[in-house]
């Protein structure tokens, strides 16, 4: 191998990415100031649920430099919409969803850090400065936050429209979808074991590296808008602000560049953003802000938070017979994007896992709270539903007696029944699940764990084991574009509308369109974060880039290469029948007679351009991909100090079916950081509001903690994977794996370091003052 091949393999292994961050090179959101820009706050409420009775903005707008001061009322005159937005979706008597009006700036404050004002300015520092100085009178009303609280009868109120604080009651599969709730109620009446569980899923925060921010421009001109924004996607965020401002999509244009970590957080639309449009027309010059982080915790979308019940009926033969599950979801004060859909259809699409269990009924209520609107954040769904499976099986291994691996082994659905439906209508297109499991344990060492749970009782530690058999589901909507054009310059340009957050899009999708055009990596550029592009997308969400977003770039390579066909037959005076394609080249069959694909695509461009012929060889293409399903088992090992409560996870190992690989550094990374925000989760992560005033007691990184480089464990990581049949690529999704995996697979390990009802029904996080009291209580009853 020479030095070039060398050097080009090497660089085959890494991100292409990275190098630029690595140098400081990284264009976020703060990095790009516009000519004359303007600097935008906002002034927030500090009150949970309040009535704004007077603005008063005078000491304010005398502060040198300051430009305006907005408040609803400019909203009001600017004609906004509401904010809020939420694909359809009916409960089960068919009463539609409650999605009540979100404003922009707020009038009737329904959460602490609600924004009641914009202040523009010509620097920050003044806008900060008169930003303190306006004055804002509150009409205070009672709060609720807890969301078993917000369903009682004597609750306040949020909604009109939503009695009993009630924004969905939905259930499924429902009667029409061959449901029989009757059928699971009488299956655990006869059933020979009963395991039943109840779990909270703690609420949560996203707390991406960069705050969310942005820049709003509007050009006179041609009576347009430009909004510079971290996203997940600029086209869908552009649909979204264009429908908030209530113009036509084709006068907003949304940027995005370099995003430092989204996770579902950025996919939504915020009230900040069109309030800082509506500010920079009415200022003639660019607005912009940049989320503190306090103002990041209070505003960002929340994750997670809900109260998951459950019961798994076992036969005699440790078989499971049916499953009924009940959830209550605290949306927050509106209903974020997707808010509902996550707790409904995307936690019940993975259940039951990849167990194989006949009967099944699932019911999810949604209720409004006086908190932050909880939207999707990684998994958005599918670690409930994983957790509260993979707790009940642990506790129907209690109840049985049976080993938690053998109980598994006997309930996996097998390889030669896939495909297969369950009984919530999802059909598992591929999976090995037996195999999946095999290759874990032994990769765990799991026979082993009792004689290291004996080596470290002997150190004075406890020391635990937990299985968590894992299965989501990938794709989220189906819907994505892909374009690809020649300039003229001897490239082609890839446009992507869904946004690299971190996935390595730019590594990994010009290198499927070199192989597939069989050109060099060097001729391919690749852009994104433009909704200028006109490709259509639905965001970087759901582990359904590599998916969906593939299955269009491949689509678009197939309409590409048949009009490239004609047009070369068109060139070299031939039949369409006799054109091959290969290495970057279109030729006559058995002859030397040819033309390159740049050469061809140029003189289309000129002939296209004459008038010659309609259509040259740029394309764009869009397509609906089915969803795959990925799925695995993780296995993590605990050590705790029973004298202290500290957890230290000592072993983890993760065995994922994520379907064809094309990008095995890809994975591992998303592994890694999947993992860590499980683990966040499992023993440290929780948001919590004071109970009485609505406040948000966990505001800073002094009272939220977080995941730290020495409290991730040694991973061992493998695969077992067998490719989906859903999309040409063979992919499944791999982002969500980790933190879909790790939660039940953690608190089942501390309910095995710590036997006895303090270890299983321990909720999350398993913080130390947690720990150390459930140990503490286990040595008195053995005292």
């Amino acid at each position: 191998m020479d030095d070039t091949t060398a050097t080009a393999a090497i660089a085959q292994r890494y991100r292409v990415e990275d190098a630029p961050l690595l140098r400081g090179e990284g264009r976020f959101v703060a990095d790009a100031a516009a000519a004359d820009q303007a600097h935008g706050v906002f002034v927030r409420s500090p009150h949970a649920h309040a009535r704004v009775t007077a603005i008063d903005a005078a000491a304010a707008l005398a502060v040198p430099g300051v430009l305006a001061v907005l408040t609803a009322a400019d909203m009001a005159k600017a004609g906004l919409a509401s904010v809020a937005w939420h694909p359809p979706t009916n409960g089960r008597d068919g009463t539609p969803l409650v999605v009540p009006h979100r404003p922009v700036l707020a009038e009737t404050v329904m959460h602490a850090g609600e924004p009641v004002a914009l202040v523009v300015a010509a620097t920050a520092l003044a806008a900060q400065d008169a930003a303190d100085l306006v004055e804002v009178s509150y009409a205070e009303r009672t709060p609720v936050v807890d969301v078993q609280r917000a369903v009682l009868p004597d609750a306040p109120l949020l909604w009109p429209e939503a009695p009993g604080n009630l924004a969905l009651d939905w259930q499924v599969p429902t009667p029409a979808e061959g449901g029989d709730p009757a059928a699971v109620d009488a299956a655990i009446a006869a059933a020979a074991h009963v395991a039943r569980v109840c779990h909270v899923n703690q609420r949560i925060m996203v707390a991406s590296m960069e705050p969310r921010g942005a820049t709003g421009s509007y050009d006179p001109a041609t009576d347009s808008y430009t909004l510079r924004a971290c996203s997940q996607s600029a086209i869908a965020l552009r649909d979204h602000v264009a429908r908030i401002m209530s113009v036509d999509k084709s006068r907003v244009r949304v940027i995005t560049e370099d995003v430092g970590g989204a996770f579902g957080m950025k996919s939504s639309p915020y009230p900040e953003y069109p309030a800082l449009l509506v500010a920079a027309r009415l200022v003639g010059r660019p607005v912009h802000w940049m989320s503190t982080r306090s103002e990041a915790f209070l505003t960002d979308a929340h994750a997670r938070d809900s109260i998951l019940e459950g019961e798994l009926a076992v036969d005699r033969k440790g078989r499971f017979t049916a499953l009924r599950l009940r959830t209550l979801v605290n949306l927050g004060a509106y209903v974020g994007q997707f808010g509902a859909r996550l707790a409904t259809i995307n936690f019940s699409r993975c259940v039951p896992g990849m167990y194989a269990i006949p009967r099944i009924d699932i019911v999810v209520r949604c209720a409004f709270t006086h908190t932050t609107p909880t939207a999707p954040y990684r998994g958005a769904g599918r670690p409930e539903a994983n957790y509260l499976i993979e707790r009940l099986v642990d506790e129907a291994a209690r109840l049985t007696g049976l080993a938690p691996d053998e109980i598994r082994r006997r309930n996996l659905i097998p390889a030669a029944a896939i495909p297969h439906r369950t009984a919530v209508g999802a059909v598992y297109d591929s999976g090995n699940f037996p195999a999946v499991l095999e290759k874990a344990l032994a990769l765990a060492d799991f026979s082993g764990a009792k004689a290291r749970k004996r080596e470290a009782q002997k150190r004075g530690k406890r020391r635990g084991i937990g299985l968590s058999c894992m299965l989501e589901h990938a794709g989220g909507a189906p819907t994505e574009g892909a374009g690809l054009s020649f300039p003229g310059d001897g490239t082609i340009v890839l446009a992507l509308g869904a946004q690299a957050t971190g996935q390595g899009h730019a590594t990994v999708f010009p290198r499927v369109l070199a192989e597939r055009l069989a050109i060099p990596r060097e001729k391919i550029r690749f852009v994104q974060g433009d909704s200028a592009t006109g490709v259509v997308s639905n965001a970087s969400v759901a582990s359904r880039t590599t998916t969906t977003a593939g299955a269009a770039l491949v689509r678009a390579v197939e309409v590409l290469l048949e009009k490239g066909k004609r047009l070369a037959a068109d060139a070299l005076e031939t039949a369409e029948a006799d054109i091959v394609y290969a290495d970057g080249t279109f030729s006559i069959a058995g002859t030397d007679r040819r033309v390159t694909l740049f050469g061809l695509a140029e003189t289309a461009k000129a002939r296209k351009a004459k008038g010659e012929i309609e259509d040259d060889l740029d394309t764009k293409v869009v397509t609906d991909t089915p969803q795959n399903f990925p799925n695995g088992c993780h296995i993590a090992e605990v050590e705790i100090d029973p004298s202290t409560g500290a957890v230290e996870i000592v072993r983890y190992t993760a065995v994922d079916d994520c379907g064809n690989v094309l990008d095995h550094t890809l994975v591992e990374g998303q592994l890694h950081g999947a993992l860590a925000q499980g683990l966040g989760q499992a023993l440290m992560e929780h948001a919590v509001y004071d109970i009485d005033s609505g406040q948000l007691v966990t505001g800073s990184f002094q009272d939220y903690a977080m995941p730290r480089a020495h409290d991730m464990p040694p991973v061992a990581a493998s695969e077992e994977n067998t490719p989906a049949t859903t999309n040409p690529l063979g992919v499944k999704g791999v982002g969500e794996a980790g933190t879909t995996g790790s939660l039940a697979a953690v608190m089942n390990a501390i309910a095995d370091a710590i036997p006895g009802p303090a270890g299983y029904t321990m909720d999350m996080p398993a913080s130390p003052e947690k720990v150390w009291a459930a140990c503490k209580g286990l040595a008195m009853t053995a005292g």
